[in-house]
């Protein structure tokens, strides 16, 4: 993986990179050779901090590095390694099975009975690995025959044992900002395009392309560096950028963190009536790959949890577009379902009825099963009538204002609940002085 640098490093490192083996990734040529070189994670790595506490302390301990592609996950680990004179086993949870574990425990037992060392075992997308595979590191860490260190980009939380999570301090690795990858690609830029104009726009530009991701902005450094050879450049701008590097789509990962973070942006960006983050979660998400399919299916789902019927044209809204995009396609029925992100975001909202529809669920579960009350039982046949069944029911529309005032519906010892408030806004706000009416109809009919 890619990693950052501090902004004291030498010209003589810069040229000492130069001049390495190009057959190398760059990615690998600048990685750091210590924990000061590492910039980007200060919040780990700075004085006083979490990792560097770890690294000055001398007992390395195991731990879950957990955070976006291209931050210094491995790099951190393996300048572990190094910091303890350590063995570093590094294994792939997506290439790796029980062969390469046990091969990895052998290899550890040896440095430990024969050469009196420590071990440093890396798996990298630690998430991938089952529960059972997981639970195959546990006797080794607590026997201290290895420490463990996982690299992942899921929530810890979600995706690995309670029992590995408990042996493993969990660490939060952050996307790089800004001015960390333009430190790196000050690096970069000499190492590999020295002599070369690149004005602050194509750096910018390139940093903007990266997305966070360190080890991309190398790789675009690399490919650039190719590009200006082959075309025998002087100066690099934006366009020549444009022109020979392949944009990709912003970091999503479907089914993962990073998706179910940014679907929750999109959903609090509607509840919050702002609809100009509405629509950038939105766009942001049909960048990234999302299925515009699963977006609509989300949009009324939205139009009746946060709206329902304060607005109750926002659920036919939600689900024209949806039949918009089934019958164009991608992109021109893009723009009906933005329409209705952007209708969600400024209707009026209320969260009434997926309250109380949640409220009647909890009550239901943990009531009795009631009769339904006699009075309002069909009673299609002679004998169901002779039982009593629908007897001394009102038929609503011939009561006055088509309301049977004081009349019950709910089975025998429910009292009115009370579970659909409506709010005082939008279309709410009638349903509300209406049911008020209601209510003191009730409150003056005498059986």
């Amino acid at each position: 993986m890619s990693d950052l640098f501090s902004t004291d490093q030498t010209a003589q490192k810069i040229a000492s990179v130069a001049q390495s083996d190009t057959n190398t990734p760059l990615a690998e040529r600048l990685r750091p050779r210590t924990l000061a070189d590492v910039i980007g994670q200060e919040h780990l790595t700075g004085a006083g901090m979490p990792l560097r506490i770890a690294f000055e302390s001398g007992k390395p301990h195991s731990m879950i590095l957990w955070g976006p592609p291209g931050v210094g996950k491995t790099t951190i680990a393996r300048l572990m390694a190094t910091a303890f004179e350590a063995d570093f086993i590094a294994l792939s949870a997506v290439l790796s099975g029980v062969k390469e574990i046990r091969e990895a425990i052998e290899r550890a037992t040896m440095n430990r009975h024969n050469l009196n060392r420590r071990t440093i075992l890396f798996v990298d997308e630690v998430h991938r690995f089952n529960k059972s595979q997981q639970d195959a590191f546990l006797p080794h860490v607590e026997s201290g025959l290895v420490t463990f260190i996982g690299a992942t980009t899921e929530n810890p939380s979600f995706e690995l044992n309670n029992a590995l999570l408990s042996r493993a301090a969990v660490y939060v690795l952050k996307s790089l900002d800004d001015t960390a990858l333009h430190t790196m690609l000050r690096m970069a830029l000499g190492a590999v395009l020295q002599g070369i104009n690149v004005p602050d726009a194509t750096a910018s530009h390139l940093v903007a392309m990266a997305d966070g991701d360190g080890r991309r902005l190398l790789n675009l450094v690399e490919q650039l560096a190719t590009a200006v050879e082959n075309k025998k450049v002087s100066s690099v701008d934006v366009p020549f950028v444009e022109s020979v590097l392949a944009r990709a789509a912003k970091r999503f990962d479907k089914g993962g963190d990073n998706f179910y973070d940014q679907i929750s942006a999109l959903h609090k960006s509607v509840r919050g009536s702002d609809p100009d983050a509405s629509l950038y979660w939105f766009c942001r998400m049909l960048d990234g790959g999302a299925d515009p399919r699963y977006l609509a299916r989300r949009l009324i789902r939205m139009a009746t949890e946060d709206i329902g019927l304060a607005d109750p044209r926002a659920l036919d809204m939600t689900i024209t577009a949806a039949a918009v995009y089934e019958r164009l396609g991608s992109p021109e029925g893009e723009l009906a379902l933005a329409e209705a992100v952007i209708y969600l975001a400024v209707a009026a909202k209320s969260n009434a009825v997926y309250a109380a529809y949640n409220e009647v669920r909890a009550f239901i579960k943990q009531d009795e099963s009631r009769p339904v009350p006699m009075h309002i039982r069909n009673a299609p046949t002679k004998l169901m009538k002779t039982l009593g069944m629908g007897a001394n029911y009102r038929y609503a529309h011939q009561e006055e204002g088509a309301y049977a005032a004081g009349e019950t519906y709910l089975p025998d010892g429910i009292e009115k609940p009370n579970w659909y408030r409506p709010t005082d806004r939008g279309l709410e706000a009638k349903i509300q002085e209406k049911l008020a009416q209601l209510r003191e109809l009730d409150s003056k009919y005498k059986k």
